[in-house]
């Protein structure tokens, strides 16, 4: 059975709250690389939304998480919620 690789977390990754809903923030990548860095977000409910492309840097990826939550609401990460109209 192959190992597990080992991941590297960015230090941004982390729960993340707004308007009474709370998701995980987890950035990473495989330990002891420089490859490009990953993310998804779980909601409570164990929802999992990933993106398709790596980020160059966490903090790319922590800006791009960041961006969609201005945009869309904290809600899109939520299975069944319609993203807020704006």
């Amino acid at each position: 059975m192959p190992k597990k690789q080992k991941i590297e977390h960015s230090e941004f990754s982390g729960e993340f709250e707004d308007d009474g809903v709370t998701v995980l923030v987890d950035i990473f990548r495989p330990a002891g690389t420089q490859q490009d860095w990953q993310m998804e977000v779980v909601s409570e409910d164990d929802d999992v939304t990933s993106w398709d492309e790596p980020f160059a840097t966490d903090k790319d990826a922590w800006e791009e998480f960041l961006a969609t939550v201005e945009k869309d609401g904290i809600r899109t990460f939520l299975e069944g919620e319609e993203p807020a109209v704006h």
